[in-house]
This record gives C-alpha cells, structure tokens and sequence, in this order.
C-alpha cells in the first residue's frame, strides 16, 4: 500500500482538525517542512480546498451514502476524495478513489474500504441533485458556511453583502508579507506589488520558493494587509512607552518595533551621530506580553527572528491586574482575543469551531482586557483597540461599554486610510470589500 506523502499529510491534518480542533495553520507548518516543494503544494491545497468544501462535501457524502453513519477517519477520506474530483481536473478520478481507499486502510478501517469505493466511484459517473428548504440553506450548502452564522450576518450586513462575504472567504486569497528587522530593502519579483494602503505591505499572488526561502531565513514575515494596518496605526513618537497586551505571535510588536529601530536609524543619521550599538530602538521603550510560558517564549523567538531582540517580554493573565504601575505607558495596544471571523479565508475552519454563544463569551474577556489596559495608559496617552472579528458584539458593542464605565477617555479617529472609517469613528476593513481579511481599530485617548 503506497500513498502519496501529500495525501498523507492532508489526511494526518484533518483528522487532528476534525478530531482536536486543532488550527490549520499551524498543523500546516509543521507538516509541509517534511514534505517536498511539489507535495508541500498539493498538500495544502487539499486541506484548505476541503475545509472551504467541507458542509458541500459532507451533504454530496451522505446523499450517496444513504444517510448511513461513517466513522470520522473515513468521512474525511472520503471529503480528499471527493474534493479531487470535482475540483481537481488534473488529479486523474482512479488516482483519487485509490488513495482515499488506501487512506481509509492506513486508519485500519479495513471494513470501509469497499463502501469508500464505491461511493467515490458512483461520484464520478453520477448527477448529484441537492434539495434545499430554502436560500439560507442553499447559501449554506453551496459556501459551507453554517446556517446559524450566515443567519447573523445577514441579519447584520444583508443578505447581497452576506452572498459576497461568504464568496469572498472561499476565494484563495493573495499573500501579504513585509521586511524584517534584518533587511533594509529587497529585489521585488515580477509577481508582487506594493500594497495600495499600508506602506512597506507587498503582496503576491502565492507562496513561490523564493519568498519561502526568504521567510525562512527571516528576511520577510508573511502578515495579512489588514494586521499590518492595525500595526501601521500605532504612532510612537521618541521616547516614548508602548505596551502590546496581547501580543504572541509578535506580528504586529514586532513590525511596531521595526518603525521605532529605523526612526532611531534615521534621526541618528541625521543628526550626523555614530551608531555604536544598532538595535535598541533608540529612547523608545517596546513591552510586549502574553498569558503562558509557549505563547511568550514564541513571541520571544519571533522579535529575536525579525532582528528586535530588544522588545522588552512579559508573561502575564491580562484579564487579570498587570504587572506594571498605573499610567506607565503612552500608547498601548489591546489586539484582542477574538473569535477571528475576519480571517477565515486564511482559516477555513473557524467556521466550524465556532458556537453562537461564543461571542458573549468573547465580549466579556474582552471588556475586562480593555478595562485593566486603560489602567497603564498615561493622560493624554492612546489606547488602540482591534479584533480581527467582524462582529459587532466583539468591536462597536465591547467600545460602546467601555466609555460607558471609563468617562476620562474618549474615542479619537484612528491612523487608516480614510476610506477605512466608519461613520462612528472606527475602522473596519472587509475581505469582500478590501481584498484582505476584517480588522477592526478604534483608538481612545485619555484625558
């Protein structure tokens, strides 16, 4: 029994998805390193594909299986195999319908072996119809996207607004990445344009060998537009204090902390002074932190990675009082524990790990966040608040809260592109309406 190492992998990472709700980012990583370049490729198209597939899968599974129980390890052969099929055309069907067999064998569910055949077999020569109660069901089936959720955006956004969203987070979406601490600047290739929106942003169509290699060896971070954006509009000025509350992986410390390194560059240069130690980000004190010991020392690693060793590391539960002296900081940013809405065009499966209780939940953890943030801020300091959530609950609801209990701040237009503000004062960006994922940023000052 001889199965492709790509397949095997995709397998390998769906089951723990399906079975550990584990995040397919992560899971991806770890699996693509041991994988050649073509398998690597093939590898996280079938894991993204079928978790943007996944509900239309299913519904095509259990037409064809009767309604009949399966066991997970054959389900998700089964999603790779049908997935293959209809939209793969350069996967031959018998290749497809093989190793979904042989996978099924591998999980030592020999008994299904037959039964995965055949279904895959009549996929291939048969028409399926779908019947559906009604368009939310449709929608539902056709996006995999569940009932529940496109029920509350259309409710909130709008059924037309919802169709493109949902289209929109099925759609394989560009890669966005930055420089590093570690380069000053870099040979653009012919497939990579500059970001319309946030300075030093480059985007490419996908992930080639060179911008691999490249990220590997630290010259580039791979960083969603929209994050940048929220990391763009953080002003520190020299001298001054700032706080990232919750900051693991560093994506946005650490692009915070190379604005402050090349301004200190730049002042020094043009004040005509020597450079005796490079890498301390000048007067500006950078403090970042995080809840538990893995997040922080992988935010640690990732500011030693990008060349900003010198962001100052703090472990600590920020629901809880911080570890640092009321009025400490003059900007301090809450990029807040969310339930990631706006990214699942990056991570399918979101979609399916989330519960609408969830965001009441996500409210209250994020209020008590804020409330013990505003804490450390200075007077006439900024707090920044941002959520990578298009929920209202998450973002206008959690700000609205906020100001109610918290008189001595008041809500100031935040550093985007104006055509990012929203009438109430805030920013959002939208994957169907912006091309990259949904931030949210509202910034406070204290007075």
């Amino acid at each position: 029994m001889k199965i492709s190492p790509a397949r095997t992998a995709a397998f390998d990472v769906l089951m723990k998805i399906e079975t550990e709700k584990a995040f397919s980012s992560h899971l991806l990583a770890a699996y693509e390193e041991k994988l050649s370049l073509k398998d690597r490729a093939l590898c996280h198209e079938l894991v993204l594909g079928v978790l943007r597939r996944q509900i239309y899968l299913d519904r095509i599974i259990d037409n064809l299986a009767g309604g009949k129980r399966l066991d997970t390890a054959v389900r998700v052969a089964m999603r790779l195999g049908l997935y293959q099929i209809y939209f793969l055309d350069r996967v031959p069907h018998h290749s497809a319908i093989n190793e979904s067999v042989h996978l099924v064998q591998r999980a030592k569910k020999t008994s299904a072996k037959a039964l995965v055949n055949a279904i895959l077999r009549r996929a291939t020569r048969e028409e399926i119809n779908l019947a559906f109660e009604n368009e939310v069901e449709r929608l539902s089936v056709e996006t995999s996207h569940p009932v529940w959720l496109l029920e509350k955006w259309v409710a909130e956004f709008g059924w037309d607004e919802t169709t493109r969203l949902v289209e929109a987070n099925n759609r394989v979406p560009g890669v966005a990445f930055r420089l590093t601490g570690k380069v000053e600047r870099r040979e653009r290739g012919e497939d990579i344009k500059e970001s319309e929106y946030v300075a030093g942003c480059y985007i490419a169509g996908r992930i080639d060998e060179q911008l691999r290699v490249a990220a590997e060896s630290g010259e580039i971070y791979f960083q969603d537009e929209a994050s940048q954006m929220v990391a763009a509009a953080v002003r520190l000025e020299t001298g001054e204090r700032f706080l990232d509350v919750c900051a693991s992986p560093g994506s946005k410390t650490t692009l915070i902390a190379i604005e402050a390194e090349t301004r200190r560059r730049g002042e020094s240069e043009k004040a005509g002074r020597r450079e005796e130690e490079k890498g301390r980000g000048g007067d500006t004190e950078i403090f970042a932190g995080d809840f538990n010991w893995n997040r922080v020392a992988f935010l640690k690693e990732n500011c030693v990675r990008q060349g900003v060793g010198f962001v100052n590391i703090v472990q600590y539960e920020a629901e809880r009082a911080l570890p640092f002296v009321d009025g400490a900081f003059d900007v301090v940013l809450v990029d807040a524990p969310c339930s990631g809405t706006g990214t699942i065009r990056h991570n399918p499966e979101i979609r399916y790990f989330l519960k609408p209780e969830d965001f009441a939940e996500l409210q209250n953890k994020q209020l008590r966040i804020l409330k013990n943030a505003s804490n450390l801020v200075n007077r006439g300091g900024t707090l920044i608040y941002s959520t990578c959530s298009l929920e209202k609950e998450e973002n206008e609801s959690v700000c609205e809260a906020f100001l109610l209990e918290n008189s001595e701040f008041r809500l100031t237009t935040p550093h985007v592109p104006e055509r990012f503000l929203t009438e109430q004062g805030v920013a959002r960006t939208f994957p169907q309406r912006d091309g990259m994922d949904g931030f949210f940023i509202a910034e406070f000052q204290k007075e």
